[in-house]
């Protein structure tokens, strides 16, 4: 017998991805009696929950799991995994031929930005590597069938970047290879616990001395200053004395972590040329800069630094897609704030997409809200291990949200779909449904695709 599908008529909205601002759209909008379709390119909808934040963040993960899973299984929510739009379904099909009253992007930021350094990406796999693929591979290396990209961290390697998720490349750095070196004595220590602790303390109850290990450590290079790195983000209507507070806590964090984890960092440096030898790259050729009177300028000194690999860190934009126009790295919005594009009066965004940014801070848009005790325990700087970092899940995502109140907005000011068209697009859903395996209940689908060994 089919399905009743929109009797009485309702509206059908696309959403296009299913991690944190995918899902609190979609949440939102079923509440209000809307049957939402997420399309999620991945067979989990947790994106850079899972594997943009370290493992190391044990219940802010499964905190985020948790809501995402409740979100999506709301009813009138249709999840269609492992559909990729732009290769599996066109986009332009589900924004112009569907008929869904609106369409809601969310798929994120995952392609790295590109180093600027001409012809670098030539050496991808060559001694250059890019963040997303190191922290993909750290988050899911213990897993028996993991099938993605593999990597070894080596001992003095070179990472150039400045934010948040470049202190989690060192960070994965410096655990790794102190972990291998200790693992040469004899001496098995659990990730979680060394990155709690804290590398001087750990070896210290070993009776070890870093020095001993061998090892150089790795080096962060940022092209501007320490009190610049937007660790503690700064509001735009901010004053002189809030300004002077957040950049002093931006550096009270860094000295903090790097104590922690003994990593070294150089300012005011900005990556010019691969040093290359054999076809592999060995180090980077830097240019110092300064800054004049608030901006960023170049000066006549360079200097050269050799390490075991050059990891490029330095943020996280949209992959493209067919049919959506693009300006630079990222898509040609007319409207920030909601991601509207030209051409499609029924299209929103939300989340990394517009931000062109890939971690969970920046994408809950907590500057003004999140304290510095709040981003040391999300560094791990805190002596209760990272506790407090709690808060970042709290509340639901404030930007999801605003865009969820606007397309019910813009839903309240056109007719719903006739009911033919939701069951067309019901149908429609449910072939692909069939197509990838999915029978509908989100629990069991989860229990089968999760990895016994996921961590």
């Amino acid at each position: 017998m089919p399905e009743a599908a929109s009797t009485p008529r309702r509206h059908w909205v696309a959403v296009i991805g299913g991690a944190t601002a995918g899902a609190e759209v979609a949440g939102r909008l079923a509440g209000h009696g809307v049957r939402v379709v997420v399309f999620e390119m991945n067979a989990r909808p947790f994106g850079k929950i899972e594997d943009g934040l370290p493992r190391w963040h044990v219940g802010l993960r499964q905190k985020e799991y948790e809501t995402i899973r409740a979100k999506l299984a709301r009813p009138g929510v249709e999840f269609v995994p492992l559909t990729k739009v732009g290769r599996d379904l066109s986009f332009e099909a589900i924004a112009r031929e569907w008929g869904f009253s609106a369409v809601v992007l969310a798929n994120g930021a995952w392609r790295d930005r590109p180093l600027p350094v001409e012809g670098a990406d030539a050496y991808v796999g060559r001694g250059l590597v890019y963040q997303n693929p190191f922290i993909i591979w750290f988050n899911h290396a213990n897993e028996k069938n993991y099938g993605g990209e593999r990597f070894v961290p080596e001992d003095g390697a070179l990472v150039v970047g400045g934010g948040l998720a470049s202190i989690d490349v060192v960070k994965v750095l410096m655990l790794e290879t102190v972990r291998a070196k200790l693992r040469e004595r004899g001496i098995e220590v659990p990730m979680v616990e060394l990155e709690v602790k804290g590398i001087p303390k750990l070896l210290e109850r070993h009776g070890v001395r870093f020095e001993e290990l061998g090892l150089r450590g790795c080096t962060l290079f940022y092209r501007r200053r320490i009190e610049d790195m937007p660790l503690v983000e700064i509001p735009e209507a901010a004053d002189a004395k809030r300004r002077e507070k957040a950049m002093n806590a931006r550096a009270r964090l860094l000295e903090k972590a790097q104590e922690k984890y003994l990593f070294h960092v150089e300012p005011l440096s900005a990556p010019e040329a691969l040093l290359v030898e054999n076809g592999r790259v060995v180090g980077l050729r830097l240019r110092r800069t300064k800054m004049e009177d608030g901006r960023l300028v170049p000066t006549d000194e360079t200097v050269e630094r050799r390490g075991s690999c050059v990891i490029s860190s330095i943020g996280s934009i949209p992959e493209s897609i067919v049919g959506i126009p693009m300006k630079g790295e990222l898509f040609a919005f007319t409207d920030w704030e909601l991601g509207r594009l030209e051409g499609y009066p029924n299209l929103f965004s939300v989340g990394n997409v517009v931000t062109g940014k890939g971690n969970i801070v920046a994408s809950r848009k907590h500057a003004a809200q999140v304290y510095e005790a709040a981003l040391a325990s999300f560094l791990g700087l805190g002596d209760d291990g990272h506790a407090k970092e709690a808060v970042l899940a709290e509340g639901g995502d404030p930007g999801a949200a605003s865009v969820a109140h606007q397309v019910a907005e813009h839903l309240a000011d056109v007719e719903p779909p006739a009911s033919e068209v939701g069951d067309a697009i019901l149908a429609r859903v449910r072939a692909r449904q069939r197509a990838v395996g999915y029978e509908g209940d989100l629990a069991a689908w989860l229990a089968q695709v999760t990895p016994p060994d996921l961590e």
